[in-house]
């Protein structure tokens, strides 16, 4: 039995339900991106499927609107793979176990996928729906967002006609975001040299919320891989075996474990430190301690060396907008920080919406791995998405939503990244607008999608559609 099968829109939550039993995280996408393509061709659609596994079909104007301009309905195929320390589920060949508590679908031990795979249903349920009322569509799916937007990057722009886009990748509904911040990844790799083993403890911070690190960068959550560092700083004559934390460095770690060796009692050094860093925001941090194995260690220098490296690395926000209240100019989260053979690897997203302060904040992050005898690169930049002074699209959408809801909807910037960037980029004068659904948590194992507003926004889809000719 399926367990969305009851839900309306029927179609919305059928492909949803589809969607999810693919795997598809990031770099794992070939399976779904087929999918897309066999529904093309189900339905008798034009498609194209590049090197990239992004797909585009297109689908002719419904009557009345064959002299309206094309429009782009624009998602993306991955989603980011979290789960718990309980689920057993393999995300590369498993599909995700649904569950529906009231008014809110969500998944058994990990990520829902709600971002992006909510705007892939809903549309293809446009595709599907050969009474609505519609411009020319081309509907556009996008690889690898989650971990550099490598698809929309690899994009030859040439194949879409549409200078409208309609991108569903919002996690708050009755919010038109119209502008978002640019970013880049940075890693930083110091090596050093194993000594001989010793019995080791284990040490695990757990029990944060974590969370996207462009939407909840400035919610003041703790951060595990830097809280392990100010942890390990505490502890004198320590050496360091390993250390493992996060695992994509768009979401802000909630649980970071190492192995250490030291003859200090680490009990009440983790019951001051929980003391000292205890937050509204994060009330259920814990740290435990257990033995370990017998493991290779680095010497107290070396380990001295990581541990003042890692609590020199900026992280979190930088700099507040002067202009947009509360918007985050400028922000950094070390997501993943691991161990592996000689090296130590700290992974960074870096955004910002003032280009010259993202490359600042690079210059920033190279000169500290330099002081410490680090290396350092960077990759996956992708530009601004700045705010359209006049925008048709814009003001459809707001005067369609009064019209729906009787209210005006909030017309925002971000300072999480959005594809729209790309495309503007790519597509001179792209008018563009993102919304969605409300969407909570995502990017954690406490994601979950708002049956209700999947009704409503999918309703204000259809009828901006309607609007656009």
């Amino acid at each position: 039995m399926r367990v969305l099968e009851n839900l309306e829109p029927k179609k919305v939550f059928e492909y949803f339900e589809d969607l999810c039993s693919i795997p598809h995280g990031s770099g794992n996408i070939k399976e779904i991106s087929d999918y897309c393509v066999n529904f093309a061709e189900k339905h008798g659609l034009e498609y194209i499927q590049d090197k990239w596994n992004n797909v585009i079909i297109k689908k002719n104007a419904s009557a009345g609107y064959e002299n309206s301009p094309t429009v782009i309905l624009q998602g993306h195929l991955d989603m980011v793979c979290e789960k718990t320390a309980a689920s057993n589920i393999d995300f590369l060949k498993d599909g995700l176990s649904l569950r529906l508590n009231g008014d809110f679908v969500s998944a058994d031990g990990t990520t829902l996928g709600g971002d992006d795979g909510i705007a892939v249903a809903m549309a293809l349920s446009v595709l599907d729906d050969n009474s609505a009322l519609h411009p020319p569509l081309e509907v556009l799916f996008t690889t690898d967002e989650e971990t550099g937007m490598y698809g929309a990057d690899g994009l030859d722009a040439s194949l879409l006609n549409g200078k409208i886009l309609l991108n569903i990748d919002s996690e708050d509904e009755g919010i038109l975001t119209v502008g978002c911040a640019g970013g880049a990844r940075a890693e930083i790799v110091k090596t050093f040299n194993f000594e001989a083993p010793e019995k080791t403890k284990k040490i695990v911070i757990s029990g944060l919320l974590g969370g996207h690190s462009g939407v909840e960068i400035n919610k003041n959550r703790h951060n595990a891989n830097k809280l392990m560092a100010e942890f390990l700083n505490r502890i004198p004559n320590v050496k360091l075996a390993g250390i493992s934390g996060g695992a994509k460095d768009n979401v802000i770690p909630n649980r970071c474990e190492c192995y250490v060796y030291t003859d200090c009692d680490l009990t009440e050094k983790s019951k001051q430190f929980i003391k000292d860093k205890y937050s509204d925001s994060d009330p259920n941090l814990q740290i435990t301690v257990t033995d370990g194995e017998m493991l290779p260690v680095i010497g107290e220098k070396g380990t001295r060396e990581i541990i003042d490296l890692i609590c020199a690395l900026p992280n979190g926000v930088q700099k507040m907008s002067e202009q947009i209240k509360d918007l985050v100019q400028t922000s950094l989260n070390l997501g993943v920080l691991k161990i592996e053979n000689d090296n130590l690897y700290c992974t960074f997203s870096v955004r910002s919406s003032v280009n010259a302060e993202k490359f600042e904040l690079l210059k920033k992050l190279e000169n500290t791995a330099n002081e410490y005898g680090a290396q350092y690169s960077d990759h996956g930049h992708y530009p601004a998405w700045e705010y359209r002074e006049n925008s048709p699209l814009r003001d459809t959408m707001v005067k369609t939503f009064e019209k729906l809801y009787g209210g005006k909807p909030t017309v925002d910037v971000i300072h999480a990244g959005l594809e729209c960037g790309i495309f503007c980029d790519k597509i001179d004068g792209l008018d563009a607008v993102s919304f969605g659904p409300d969407l909570f948590d995502i990017h954690t194992v406490n994601e979950r999608l708002s049956v209700s507003s999947v009704q409503r926004t999918y309703e204000y889809l259809c009828e901006t559609l309607k609007n656009l000719r």
